[in-house]
């Protein structure tokens, strides 16, 4: 397909069938939460055996995902302590430095015969990386120490363009913070600008019109320089975000020895812990449990997606006309533009180095716990890719392979679906049938079944705890010691944020999106990181 095939289309051209695609997410997930008491009337133990047996599924579910998690952890554990400049200087030179007395990982060696029978397009001295950081009204106590991190980077800012792109819309009160930000820091990158998104009747409000114009901003100076897109790799990042120091070294080997570099994207691990001793514990527990499931993810490359911060080459930014401007999940919605734009040749490799981002932290207690189900909601608004999927891949001309989609499509439906209706049947179907049939025997005994399987499979908790507190970054001077116990006391709030939270989040989602009401607003989720003196503020 070409770019402008790959546009979502606007809500006055979105035909029939394109809107049952649109119910279908929304119309499963409610069927399969009332079909437990449907069943119940006419026979309760098919209900307990399918109750059970989900039940059951989702306990062998659990062990592999924790076993994933520890796997992941300790894949980016061991990618932290990497000499990735070491790493690249052998890639550049075609061999390895036998004086250089570093660990090399088995995939090195791996990699640097292949490179010998099969050069690829850039070596890694003539990559250059381009920083797009996302802002809309972030003080300069926030902004400061992203472009701080980049700059603490193991890698030569002389190879780095710095964008801070930052909204004309609501007063453009970002650009006085981003301008100053530009002149004190510009001159220690290759280049450096600051460009204000003007806002347009055409784009919802949100962050793929305001990276993407950002994004056409730096093609024209990558044109005044001559400089192929192909050598530029460009990472988002919202105002928050702090790559960990290697990620640049390690982005650029990956890309390095990538045979096809077009046709990839490259996404790091987002770890939501930059102010995580100062939010409230539930939405400590929401944030852990997201850095724990993008660690997951980051070991199932075929569920892998472009979420938060990813990285893609230039080139092929151009040529999807960058991100979507028609809907607020740019982000995920990137990986389905550019894997029908190049007909299902594209494909997400893992980063395994964390992306350091702020938990929800709001005013007040009560605009915290609202904040954080807005940005829930956001998330799980990716149900509309769906209908989006349906219609590009299904009825739209195209050389994508049939079984790929296929499967590609199945694993978008039913990870939407199951977001949205695992916790409250893992929670509350055991109760559905003796409150429908009392006098069943099986009915009333299957509390106790279900109480049980779910007390042992209350054991992966203990790998979730375990790579929380591993993670956890230094504990601030302000909180005591006790501090530590509460880290550990919140997880029982583990069942109530898991099915108030994603379930509630998701089953709104896909609710609104059944009726056509539309979410064409980025709701920023304010953001907060305390100091000793003073707290700064975040929108994301």
């Amino acid at each position: 397909m070409n770019k402008h095939d790959i546009e979502i289309p606007f809500e006055k051209q979105r035909s029939r069938r394109y809107r049952l695609f649109e119910i279908l997410p929304g119309a499963i997930t409610w069927s399969v939460l009332i079909l437990p008491f449907v069943i119940s009337f006419f026979n309760p133990r098919i209900t307990v055996a399918f109750i059970i047996g989900y039940l059951l599924l989702w306990f062998i579910k659990s062990i592999g995902l924790n076993i994933r998690a520890l796997q992941g952890y300790k894949l980016m554990r061991e990618h932290q302590k990497l000499d990735w400049r070491q790493l690249l200087k052998e890639i550049e030179a075609g061999e390895i430095d036998c004086d250089a007395q570093i660990r090399r990982p088995k995939w090195h060696s791996a990699n640097l015969k292949r490179l010998m029978a099969n050069p690829v397009p850039y070596k890694p001295s003539q990559l250059i990386h381009a920083i797009i950081v996302a802002t809309y009204n972030e003080s300069r106590a926030v902004l400061e120490p992203t472009i701080q991190s980049v700059l603490d980077s193991d890698y030569d800012m002389r190879d780095v363009i710095l964008v801070i792109a930052y909204e004309g819309r609501d007063g453009a009160q970002s650009e006085k913070t981003s301008l100053e930000l530009i002149e004190e820091y510009g001159g220690r990158f290759r280049h450096a600008m600051a460009v204000k998104h003007p806002f347009s009747n055409n784009e919802v409000r949100g962050k793929g019109g305001n990276i993407t114009y950002a994004g056409r901003k730096l093609e024209d100076y990558l044109e005044t320089q001559k400089t192929d897109p192909l050598r530029v790799i460009v990472t988002t990042l919202d105002a928050d975000n702090r790559p960990h120091s290697k990620y640049l070294s390690a982005l650029s080997y990956i890309y390095a020895v990538s045979p096809d570099p077009l046709h990839k994207s490259f996404q790091p691990i987002p770890m939501y812990t930059n102010n995580i001793w100062d939010a409230p514990a539930p939405m400590r527990v929401i944030a852990t449990g997201n850095s724990f499931w993008n660690i997951i993810l980051s070991l199932r490359p075929n569920m892998l997606r472009n979420f938060s911060s990813h990285a893609q080459s230039m080139a092929s930014l151009i040529d999807t006309d960058y991100w979507s401007v028609r809907t607020i999940v740019e982000d995920g919605h990137q990986f389905w533009r550019t894997y029908f734009r190049y007909d299902g040749n594209h494909e997400v490799y893992p980063i395994y180095l964390p992306i350091y981002q702020d938990a929800v932290l709001n005013k007040g207690y009560l605009k915290t716990l609202k904040a954080q189900f807005i940005q829930i909601r956001r998330w799980a608004w990716g149900a509309s890719d769906v209908a989006y999927v349906a219609d590009k891949g299904f009825f739209t001309d195209n050389k994508v392979p049939r079984i790929d989609l296929l499967c590609k499509f199945a694993r978008l439906l039913e990870g939407h679906i199951t977001w949205a209706v695992a916790p409250p049947l893992i929670a509350f179907s055991s109760f559905v049938p003796a409150l429908i049939s009392p006098k069943d025997y099986s009915a009333v005994q299957l509390p106790v079944i279900a109480s049980r399987i779910e007390t042992v499979a209350l054991v992966g908790v203990f790998a979730t705890l375990f790579i929380s507190l591993k993670t956890l970054p230094p504990k601030p001077a302000r909180y005591k010691t006790h501090r530590n116990l509460f880290m550990i006391i919140q997880w029982v709030y583990l069942p109530v944020t898991t099915v108030l939270y994603n379930s509630m989040a998701a089953i709104y989602s896909q609710t609104r999106l059944m009726f056509g009401k539309y979410l064409d607003n980025f709701d920023v989720t304010e953001k907060a990181v305390k100091t000793d003196d003073k707290v700064a503020r975040s929108k994301e």
